[in-house]
């Protein structure tokens, strides 16, 4: 079988806490965009895991497909398979692919092998592997909050627009983009001013990480202003990572300046 995980932007970004366990609290809506790899897992004799596409870096064996794989089989009498991942996210690019391949993995063997394991359950096994990860088991949006694996309904609709997603080849680890931030609690809720119309996004919505690692890397803040400058409704780094997105009323067309990027476009 074979699925094509997502990845994510987020629409705002707040850092409000730091925790006593080391993480942090946020504010942030979750919105699930097309920029996805491919996964197929297979019955096999004995477990295997593979990778092409992007180089995926560390140890083979703490890939969090692998991972997944793991904690349900600790419950379940799970068969050995043959997992391939074909990897085109970039990593460390604040879209969510390594959590997403998880949640993917996660859900197709509940799928596969007739497990039977309700959403709720399928989130809190995503929980135990990453952040982001129980995010992708619904994938649809979601405001986000306490560690980003809390969820709360939002009505936040961006059908009819169009998305133009820059990653500038600069990978950014979350322990970096972390190690920079001031947590504060806002005056006025995100979630409220994400009710807004999407044209007023820019003077109110913002991403918390943009302030520590934009001065750091000058790249993303000129990125964000070549998505205005080409008509994005609405530009924003997307989570701790460094890929930029614009929204657009219509179909962008590509800065030359963007092509030696990773880029991707498409309709939300």
């Amino acid at each position: 079988m074979i699925v094509f995980p997502t990845s994510k932007i987020n629409l705002g970004l707040r850092i409000t806490k730091k925790r006593p366990d080391g993480f942090h609290n946020l504010q942030s809506c979750f919105y699930p965009v097309g920029w996805g790899d491919v996964l197929e897992i297979i019955p096999a004799d004995e477990f295997a895991f593979s990778s092409s596409g992007l180089a995926i870096p560390g140890d083979a064996g703490s890939n969090l497909c692998i991972k997944a794989y793991n904690v349900l089989k600790a419950d379940f009498d799970l068969p050995p398979v043959k997992m391939h991942l074909h990897k085109i996210v970039p990593i460390g690019a604040g879209l969510g692919g390594g959590s997403a391949d998880a949640a993917f993995t996660l859900k197709l063997l509940n799928e596969r092998f007739s497990l039977r394991l309700t959403v709720s359950e399928l989130e809190e096994y995503a929980r135990l592997l990453g952040s982001d990860c129980a995010f992708f088991i619904q994938n649809r949006p979601l405001y986000c909050i306490e560690k980003g694996d809390t969820f709360l309904e939002t009505e936040i609709d961006l059908s009819g627009y169009y998305i133009l997603l820059v990653y500038p080849n600069l990978a950014i680890s979350t322990a970096e983009a972390y190690a920079g931030v001031r947590p504060r609690q806002p005056e006025i809720s995100l979630e409220g001013q994400l009710q807004t119309s999407v044209d007023t996004w820019r003077d109110t919505i913002h991403n918390d990480f943009e302030d520590s690692l934009f001065p750091k890397y000058p790249i993303l803040a000129q990125i964000k202003r070549e998505l205005y400058g080409a008509g994005a409704v609405y530009a924003s780094m997307t989570g701790s990572g460094s890929t930029l997105y614009g929204i657009f009323n219509a179909p962008p067309i590509v800065p030359n300046q963007f092509l030696d990027y990773s880029v991707w476009q498409g309709k939300l």
